[in-house]
């Protein structure tokens, strides 16, 4: 198989990777980058773990995306979600303050599917925060946890952005 370079702008950093084609964009962030704050679950897009974020607006499953399709994109991982300093996103905040993380293994991918909704809807919902989820799984919280650290980042974005 011929590899491709590509170029990838990952939380912030742009990096050069000689791929074979049937990478998985997950495959490039775990193995390549070194990010494994991108996890593996399922591998078929079922359980939203390796959830990211493409151009600060869409939320792809990075298991199901051939990274030759992401050249000359932007991703952002949970980790990419923090200021340089260290301050986290609200998202992140709110799932620490409200004990939304257990285990922790869904979290960056609920956290970053949550940024995206907030982007899109800043006031969303219960229904409409679980309907987003959905696709995310989560074994530990009953979801409960997270939708109200949902709605309190959703808050929180909202102060700040006035």
């Amino acid at each position: 198989m011929k590899k491709h370079n590509i170029s990838l702008q990952v939380n912030g950093a742009v990096h050069e990777v000689t791929i074979q084609p049937n990478k998985t964009l997950l495959d490039v962030l775990r193995d390549e980058l070194n990010m494994p704050e991108t996890k593996y679950g399922c591998g078929t897009g079922e359980c939203g773990a390796c959830t990211v974020l493409v151009d600060d607006q869409k939320v792809i499953n990075s298991c199901l995306t051939l990274a030759a399709t992401m050249d000359g994109k932007s991703i952002t991982t949970a980790a990419g979600l923090q200021t340089a300093d260290g301050t986290l996103h609200p998202v992140q905040e709110a799932f620490v303050e409200n004990a939304a993380v257990q285990c922790g293994y869904c979290t960056p991918g609920m956290v970053l599917k949550s940024v995206g909704l907030l982007k899109k809807n800043p006031n969303p919902s219960e229904d409409e925060i679980r309907e987003w989820l959905e696709g995310n799984i989560c074994r530990c919280t009953g979801y409960e946890k997270i939708v109200t650290a949902v709605q309190l980042a959703g808050k929180k974005i909202a102060q700040a952005d006035s």
